[in-house]
């Protein structure tokens, strides 16, 4: 399946935008007679929809565990417990949000396209994430280093 097909699912590069990142995360299918249907896109910096819910597809955003792993070592905890035990959450940690868009294809098909927009509070942050997964963004798999 190529790129010019609304059912393929090979990743893409993801867009720049003020403070971060938008990547494309799936496709929505609209169906004449039923729900619709989804395309997850393979890319490796968030986790994919987990299918195996009771009823459907949950749509949480989470980082993969390398994603998780790096921003660990570089940013800190996500979050921590003050002195008064509430949690705070890390300030420097880039947020998740849906991004949404309507796309019409060549033949009429059209879809919603689904995105996750990875946005960073500080630059330095945002540099040192884009560097360290300049092939995940630019939408390839990362070359092994045990290849």
């Amino acid at each position: 399946m190529s790129g010019d097909d609304p059912t393929a699912v090979v990743a893409v590069p993801a867009l720049p935008i003020a403070g971060g990142f938008r990547l494309l995360v799936m496709r929505e299918l609209a169906l004449d007679d039923g729900p619709p249907a989804y395309a997850v896109i393979g890319q490796t910096l968030v986790r994919a929809p987990p299918r195996s819910i009771r009823h459907g597809v949950a749509f949480a955003l989470a980082f993969g565990p390398d994603i998780m792993g790096w921003l660990n070592r570089a940013l800190g905890r996500p979050a921590w417990c003050d002195a008064s035990g509430d949690t705070q959450r890390n300030p420097r940690w880039p947020a998740l949000a849906w991004h949404r868009a309507s796309r019409t294809w060549p033949g009429g098909t059209l879809t919603t396209e689904w995105s996750v927009d990875i946005l960073f509070p500080e630059e330095a942050d945002r540099a040192a994430f884009a560097l360290a997964f300049a092939e995940a963004l630019a939408g390839r798999e990362p070359v092994s280093e045990t290849a």
